[in-house]
């Protein structure tokens, strides 16, 4: 198996030095991938799908950042089990509809030049809820939403109670990310990122503030990672060695007792020992109702800077990067490998061609359809 990407050596900056874009611009290869730039629209969930599948506001919200020129361009959070949904508006590949409906636009965003990427999830205690319009509260069981499950049975502020998953519940989740990968393979994506962050299943098990368990799956760091690390031999086993993997984690909870970097610099360095894990998307919070959050600007970008100097893996950036000197600032410092623009991207799916113009690079086209456009 490849190693993941690591940090430029001397031949990679000899390489760098001659290239004459920005760093933004630089190509950035993942095995056998090649992101033309190093920017990444973020997964943002539209809970826009009936039953899962992803429809014309899928192709249309993903298909616009391609062409608008982003290097790797990322799928909402798409869930590998109906019960592992946000709302019942959500996402899944957790059948071939699903799948053959992603088909489509997986192809339409590689014809424009862009990485299709695609994130997998399950929210465990954060589940069956209703879109942030309709009220984003709890929906019971018998008024449309379902059981919802977790490590323990410690609630999400104000949510009802999970049910405590069994070993059985837990090779069953196993099991449908595996199952999720090869149908994104099937698919026609090519990287995965497996969401670990913001409070969901995966995150549930490595925070001691929703995991108190005392079997194999609690406790110590090693045991609350042990589902993650099971999710990602699940997913190597069907996603070839070829194509690059992704975790997104929360680096901190942001409450004292809680999943912090020091765990996330250990967890990091796990992962790349394991050699599976091609870069580390560095974001934070969404586990616990008590979090205080000092959010600005680029609040975000000292965890993806201190998980690449101290795990030596690479690293995405992600929190209010508005600017293409803000982006610029962090890839030629060092501070991470890529940048994940959520808001961003949400606000102006051309900002990348925008960020090229105003950057000065050198090898950025405009879509041959909006040429007449560049002049902004």
């Amino acid at each position: 198996m490849n190693a993941p990407v690591q940090a430029a050596g001397e031949d990679d900056r000899r390489v760098l030095k001659r290239d004459p874009n920005p760093h933004l611009f630089r190509p950035l290869a993942l095995r056998s991938v090649t992101a033309r730039n190093r920017i990444m629209l973020s997964p943002m969930c539209q809970y826009s799908a009936a039953d899962g599948v992803p429809n014309a506001w899928h192709l249309q919200h993903l298909g616009a950042r391609a062409a608008g020129g982003a290097g790797i361009v990322c799928t909402e959070v798409t869930h590998v089990e109906a019960r592992g949904r946000i709302t019942p508006h959500c996402l899944g590949l957790w059948n071939d509809a699903q799948r053959d409906a992603f088909a489509p636009i997986a192809a339409f965003i590689a014809s424009q030049g862009a990485v299709p990427a695609i994130q997998l999830g399950h929210a465990g205690r954060k589940a069956s809820v209703a879109r942030p319009w309709d009220g984003n509260r709890p929906i019971a069981p018998g008024a449309g939403g379902w059981e919802t499950i977790g490590p323990s049975a410690l609630p999400y502020g104000a949510f009802p109670a999970p049910r405590a998953m069994t070993e059985d519940d837990i090779g069953a989740v196993v099991a449908a990310f595996g199952a999720a990968a090869r149908r994104a393979r099937e698919a026609g994506f090519r990287l995965i990122e497996v969401h670990g962050a913001h409070g969901y299943l995966l995150h549930e098990f490595l925070s001691p503030l929703s995991n108190a368990r005392t079997d194999r799956y609690g406790g110590s760091l090693e045991n609350r990672a042990r589902l993650l690390m099971q999710t990602l031999d699940a997913i190597r086993a069907e996603w070839p060695a070829e194509l690059p993997l992704a975790v997104r984690l929360s680096c901190t909870d942001w409450v004292p007792g809680g999943w912090d970097v020091a765990e996330s610099v250990a967890l990091a360095r796990l992962m790349k020992a394991r050699g599976d894990v091609d870069f580390v998307d560095c974001s934070s919070g969404g586990n616990d109702s008590a979090q205080q959050i000092p959010v600005h600007p680029g609040y975000q970008v000292g965890f993806a800077e201190r998980v690449r100097r101290d795990a030596g893996i690479a690293t995405a950036a992600v929190g209010l990067i508005h600017s293409p000197d803000m982006a610029e600032e962090i890839l030629a410092n060092g501070r991470a490998d890529l940048v994940v623009l959520g808001r961003t991207l949400l606000g102006d799916p051309m900002w990348p061609l925008r960020a090229a113009k105003a950057l000065k690079a050198r090898t950025v086209k405009w879509p041959v359809q909006y040429e007449r456009a560049d002049i902004f």
